[in-house]
């Protein structure tokens, strides 16, 4: 038996056994899931592969594990995920498995989607997972749009879409109508992560890191407080501003 027969063995065991494993379902695992691909995405970011090692393992259990409990239904097994993804790979991939001429990684990605769509797809925009970060989704749609020829020319046209959805967020909240506002506020979130893509910018990975300096300013900032002996809710805007300038001196040269 090799490790990963080993690994089912185990995984089965635990389902018969285990009351926390035996009562899962496919629904009351799916945040699990979603947590443990965020660990992984984490570890990769911090570049800790020792880290991801781990992680990948979790994740493992949890493809294992969905799909021992579809065996339990006779909906599919471990052998028929595996067989999927392997057919599915050796059919998007002709260049390699057969007669098909693919140069660059721009020529697959165009071919991939055509496959997927020879698959059975109706719209390009099929496959995008309605659960994702939506800043994330807004920039995999936005892509999938642009590789048929549905984009801006260039850079300055998206930059003049975004000067004129912020002019009409300001004319929603002049109006103050709330359901104009959320609306013209959308519209504006989208048409700037348009804009990131034509900098090549990946907004999900901005916007955390921004979240991430501000967050190690604010530390800073109740830090400065409890080394004064002092509460932060007691202290006044000015001085908070203060101590913020002092970590933007500090932290951001570090």
């Amino acid at each position: 038996m090799n490790e990963f027969e080993n690994f089912i063995s185990i995984v089965r065991r635990l389902r018969k056994e285990c009351p926390w494993d035996s009562v899962q379902t496919h629904e009351s695992l799916r945040p699990h899931l979603i947590e443990e691909a965020y660990e992984a995405a984490d570890s990769i970011q911090q570049n800790n592969l020792q880290e991801l090692k781990g992680e990948l393992g979790d994740l493992l259990l949890h493809i294992v594990l969905h799909s021992i409990i579809a065996e339990e239904t006779n909906t599919f097994t471990v052998e028929e995920v595996i067989h999927s993804i392997t057919e599915k790979m050796i059919r998007r991939h002709p260049h390699i498995f057969g007669d098909a001429v693919i140069r660059s990684a721009e020529e697959q990605l165009i071919s991939w989607e055509k496959i997927k769509m020879n698959e059975g797809r109706i719209s390009v925009l099929d496959g995008i997972p309605q659960t994702l970060p939506a800043l994330i989704k807004a920039e995999k749609i936005q892509k999938k749009a642009a590789k048929v020829g549905f984009d801006w020319d260039n850079k300055n046209d998206v930059w003049n879409k975004v000067e004129e959805e912020l002019q009409e967020f300001k004319k929603a909240q002049h109006d103050n109508s709330d359901a104009t506002m959320r609306e013209e506020f959308g519209d504006l979130l989208f048409v700037l992560v348009n804009y990131a893509r034509f900098l090549n910018i990946n907004c999900e990975d901005a916007l955390n890191n921004t979240t991430k300096k501000f967050t190690a300013r604010f530390h800073y900032i109740e830090e400065q407080f409890r080394n004064s002996g002092r509460d932060i809710h007691s202290s006044t805007l000015q001085e908070m501003d203060g101590y913020w300038n002092e970590a933007k001196e500090k932290l951001d040269k570090k």
